[in-house]
């Protein structure tokens, strides 16, 4: 199986990138869906993150409130990496389990795992390759701002949060670049999945 770590900034189109790629065949995971998971009640890092940000952040449920959470970490990069750290190995664990069972099912598949943090944790080096999906810095900031409905000097603050695209792409085995149309994404998705089925098919 090739296990290729798909990522990059806020809003570049990851998402959309990870379906194409679904669409074609490949199995699929997303990080930040499996570390929700994680936080639910009774999952492993619910009681971490309780213990450290304190009861406020719940929902009237019980349930780890998102919103709340976020509004404690956006604007202080201290207790972000402090969540980051809580968080994570938990993640990677999960992700390291979930990929060997899909090995050993389907050893000639292609695995895309689509995680916004990967290099800055250091686990793209537990993969085969590295996707980095990017596009134009206007076009980034306008679809922030028409996806969370906030100013362009809020756009650009999450934006200046993250490892620049320009450092990501330092890593990248492969280069996505989605300014433009759909169809113009889904070429480059596909080329690459080209030469990820040829590598499937190569003998060790």
């Amino acid at each position: 199986m090739v296990k290729v770590a798909l990522t990059g900034s806020i809003a570049v189109g990851k998402s959309t990138v990870l379906n194409l790629f679904r669409e074609l065949g490949c199995h699929t995971m997303e990080a930040d869906e499996i570390a929700h998971e994680l936080m639910r009640p009774c999952r492993p890092a619910y009681h971490d993150v309780v213990r450290a940000f304190g009861r406020e952040i719940l929902a009237e449920d019980g349930t780890i409130h998102r919103g709340r959470l976020g509004a404690l970490i956006f604007h202080d990069p201290a207790r972000r990496e402090q969540l980051n750290r809580l968080v994570h190995p938990h993640v990677l664990e999960e992700i390291e389990q979930r990929m060997a069972e899909l090995e050993r099912r389907d050893p000639s598949g292609i695995l895309i795992v689509a995680a916004a943090l990967v290099i800055e944790a250091g686990a793209h080096r537990r993969f085969d390759r590295v996707i980095v999906v990017h596009c134009d810095e206007d076009e980034q900031i306008a679809r922030l701002i028409r996806r969370e409905g906030i100013t362009r000097a809020e756009a650009l603050a999450r934006i200046r949060a993250q490892l620049p695209s320009s450092e990501k792409r330092r890593y990248a085995d492969f280069e996505i670049d989605t300014s433009g149309p759909l169809e113009q994404t889904r070429a480059q998705v596909e080329a690459i999945h080209r030469r990820l089925r040829a590598e499937c098919s190569t003998p060790s």
